[in-house]
């Protein structure tokens, strides 16, 4: 890893939980755990199963302290795509590390090469192991648009939510789970936690306020947020919460 990485806040200062990650790019907690920190599976009478750890994910200084930074948080919202497509993790997985091994740097999930190379270089790998038995197959991340391949749709609208700095890398995201409201995370404002692009507020303020009996109408003069965005913030929270 290069010095330049090391010393990017975006990749070395821990700034969410998980649970706290995995909410923000919407995958189950039990899912994105799989992810940051591996997993082995034992079976009566059948070799155990393993997958290697696929974002970026540093040992807590508390129990239930932050471990993901920033760029975790955005391999992770890739990976929630991958899952939307219904390709599983174990074939993808091999893939990755080729991807990332192909663009030739790390954390490659975070990068603007992905976006640009990932579906060509997926292609070529999924050619080059087309067995592994029936359901999907990386094959199905990549589809033929205008004689050129590029990711398929579900993988293309989640790569669409992340912006990228001068140096490749993301530097903001959208968060996935609302329909209309527009809310980021940006590792610059408010330690990364979800804010609404429109006044900066942070959404846990908002909705702290909300459930405390403030109407929504006068939060939206307050923070200057339209109220229909703030009834997609209060949806999704309290359908998490049922």
């Amino acid at each position: 890893m290069t010095l330049r990485l090391v010393d990017d806040p975006r990749f070395n200062v821990p700034l969410y939980t998980l649970g706290e990650a995995a909410r923000i790019v919407d995958v189950p907690t039990s899912t994105l755990a799989t992810w940051a920190r591996g997993y082995v599976r034992r079976f009566p009478d059948r070799p155990k199963v393993t997958g290697e750890p696929v974002l970026t994910c540093f040992p807590s200084t508390t129990f239930s302290g932050p471990s993901i930074p920033f760029i975790g948080l955005v391999e992770g919202l890739v990976l929630a795509a991958v899952r939307q497509s219904g390709v599983p993790m174990q074939r993808v997985r091999p893939a990755l590390k080729e991807i990332q091994k192909r663009i030739g740097l790390k954390h490659a999930l975070a990068s603007r090469r992905l976006y640009t190379d990932g579906a060509e270089l997926l292609f070529d790998y999924a050619q080059r192991h087309q067995g592994g038995g029936p359901g999907p197959t990386t094959r199905d991340l990549v589809v033929i648009r205008n004689g050129q391949r590029v990711f398929a749709t579900v993988i293309e609208q989640y790569l669409e939510r992340i912006q990228y700095g001068s140096d490749g890398y993301a530097t903001i995201i959208r968060v996935p789970a609302y329909r209309s409201a527009e809310v980021v995370a940006d590792p610059g404002r408010s330690f990364g936690s979800p804010i609404f692009e429109r006044g900066g507020a942070r959404v846990s303020d908002v909705l702290e306020r909300f459930w405390a009996g403030e109407s929504l109408e006068e939060l939206s003069d307050e923070f200057g947020v339209p109220p229909t965005q703030l009834e997609d913030v209060v949806r999704v929270t309290s359908r998490r919460a049922a």
